[in-house]
């Protein structure tokens, strides 16, 4: 299977990258294919609503009229079987760099092979999950008519745990 990460993550080793490398190394010890977008390293702005990707029978439907590193990350987007959106939780969602790159999936609609997600979620209180929950199974699971794979979250003394990366291995490998 083509799996799809894309990590909402600023840190490059924090506690979400660690869940995401743990999750990817079970994957591929299964033999599946995992793109790792470090979303907060690239350069994606945030959707114009200019609705140039929608314009029918035109040279452009299907593509954003903004040429930044989101250009990347369609034929990944296009090409994954699976995404998987991973994020330390501010203020109850997703980073605003990950809020940016699901806002620019708009421009495909809904990615070709897109048939499952699961969520990786990080933060310092196991009560803050609501807004991202929300967003993955209202624009994902039920707009993309997507397969929930599952959803992972660490929280406090859990993150980098020894328990929490096995218990994302396991994840990987179980797919």
């Amino acid at each position: 299977m083509n799996i799809l990460v894309l990590n909402g993550s600023p840190r490059a080793h924090g506690n979400t990258a660690a869940m995401v490398e743990a999750f990817s190394e079970g994957a591929r010890d299964k033999g599946h294919t995992v793109h790792i977008v470090p979303v907060c390293q690239k350069k994606i702005a945030g959707c114009m609503a200019c609705e140039y990707c929608r314009k029918k029978n035109s040279s452009h439907e299907r593509q954003c009229v903004q040429q930044d590193d989101m250009q990347e990350v369609y034929p990944l987007l296009d090409e994954a079987e699976m995404i998987v959106l991973a994020s330390p939780i501010y203020y109850h969602g997703f980073t605003g760099q990950l809020q940016c790159a699901i806002n620019r999936i708009y421009a495909l609609d809904k990615p070709k092979n897109l048939k499952k997600a699961a969520l990786i979620m990080s933060s310092g209180s196991d009560h803050v999950y609501s807004g991202a929950i929300y967003e993955y199974q209202n624009s994902f699971l039920q707009y993309l008519q997507l397969e929930d794979m599952g959803m992972y979250s660490a929280y406090e003394k859990q993150n980098k745990s020894r328990e929490k990366l096995s218990e994302l291995k396991e994840f990987g490998r179980s797919l």
